[in-house]
């Protein structure tokens, strides 16, 4: 997560920061539940580079008593590309937009999200350690049994999203609560928040909920379970926003790559690029008021 109090507000996820571990706790074991979610992210992840979809995004300047002041309605070709595995990760995001928003640009500048329906990364190899978890009392959502999974971060440890400001990174630290289906143990939900004020560095609070729908392709029998809305609430010491995004019409997405052979691509000094997800961004192009 990025924050520029003086040109807006950029959240989104690093891999650039990590801090020694030999005097942290270690988190204990995962239970089942933990486990299972881990292998049903796994899995979803793996779906979800092979499809697209569309992307509604509403996006909202609130006022001080919650009343919209500006707002603004944008459509996407959205696609998620992933690459690595429990020791080397990456996911980007792509997201082009139609001809009809780009004829529509909004009259006042908002804040622009990304990558939010991603938060159940949580629970991904690369970064489940760097939380601890407590399985909570079976729930109903929607009429079936569901398990509540709660979630911490474990501060220094790796988490999908950090703070960037004035050229220092922070961790974001971030707890909430996933609901995985009791049967096929699905991610149907997840709230999550900040575990603490950060309005030193600019941000007061952040609040993200998104939820995950069966889905049938067509030609397909699998059903399959994705996004299908998601909602970020922010706030700054002067601002406040709120976006809301709604993902339909998926369809399987496939591509061929070719590597030119004559050219050839390294990292500066010959080094290894670091790998550097980006699942979870915001970014607001207004200033703060004085």
């Amino acid at each position: 997560m990025r924050i520029f109090p003086n040109h807006g507000l950029t959240v989104c996820a690093t891999l650039a920061l990590t801090v020694p571990m030999v005097a942290l706790p270690q988190p204990a074991p995962p239970s089942d539940a933990v486990r299972l979610a881990q292998r049903q992210i796994t899995a979803y992840l793996e779906q979800l580079a092979d499809l697209h979809c569309n992307e509604t995004v509403t996006q909202e300047k609130l006022s001080e008593g919650g009343h919209v002041e500006h707002s603004a309605r944008g459509q996407f070709d959205y696609l998620i590309m992933m690459s690595g595995d429990g020791n080397e990760f990456q996911l980007n995001e792509s997201r082009i937009e139609s001809a009809s928003t780009k004829d529509r640009q909004p009259q006042f500048p908002m804040l622009v999200t990304n990558g939010v329906s991603t938060v159940l990364l949580v629970f991904h190899p690369y970064y489940r350690d760097g939380f601890e978890f407590q399985t909570m009392p079976d729930e109903e959502i929607d009429g079936r049994p569901a398990i509540p999974i709660h979630f911490a971060h474990i501060p220094g440890r790796r988490t999908p999203a950090a703070l960037a400001l004035r050229g220092r990174a922070y961790p974001l630290d971030l707890q909430g609560t996933a609901w995985l289906d009791r049967q096929s143990g699905e991610v149907v939900k997840v709230e999550a928040n900040l575990l603490r004020d950060m309005s030193d560095v600019g941000l007061r609070s952040l609040d993200l909920r998104v939820e995950y729908k069966p889905i049938k392709l067509h030609g397909n029998p699998a059903v399959l379970v994705m996004p299908a809305t998601a909602v970020v609430d922010v706030t700054t010491p002067r601002q406040h926003w709120r976006n809301t995004h709604v993902f339909d019409g998926y369809r399987t997405f496939s591509t061929d790559i070719e590597q030119d052979p004559n050219v050839k691509i390294r990292a500066a000094n010959d080094t290894k690029p670091e790998a550097v997800p980006t699942p979870v961004q915001l970014s607001a192009q207004a200033k703060e008021k004085p």
